[in-house]
């Protein structure tokens, strides 16, 4: 499945944890507090129990959201949706 991770961590050292765990597990970063990318049920249940561990929750506020391919082909992209210097041929693959 497609998942999208978003966050708004306080913490530097937590929100680069954050941003490691969701690289390590094969998402993409297409903003700063934004990753996307492809995982599977376990690899999304394994990956919020890492970021459980990581945030304040009390302060901090992480969402991770599944989609299938057609819900995110319809996703509406507005101004500069992605930061240029993340996106990779990969995330662009997803759209397409």
């Amino acid at each position: 499945m497609i998942c999208w991770v978003m966050y708004d961590i306080g913490a530097n050292g937590a929100r680069t944890k954050v941003a490691k765990a969701c690289k390590q597990a094969g998402l993409y970063r297409v903003q700063k507090s934004v990753f996307l990318g492809m995982l599977t049920e376990n690899e999304k249940d394994a990956l919020r129990l890492d970021i459980e561990d990581r945030i304040n929750s009390e302060q901090d506020s992480v969402y991770i959201f599944p989609m299938s391919k057609d819900e995110l082909q319809a996703t509406v992209l507005l101004g500069q949706a992605f930061d240029k210097e993340f996106v990779t041929d990969e995330v662009k693959a997803l759209f397409l």
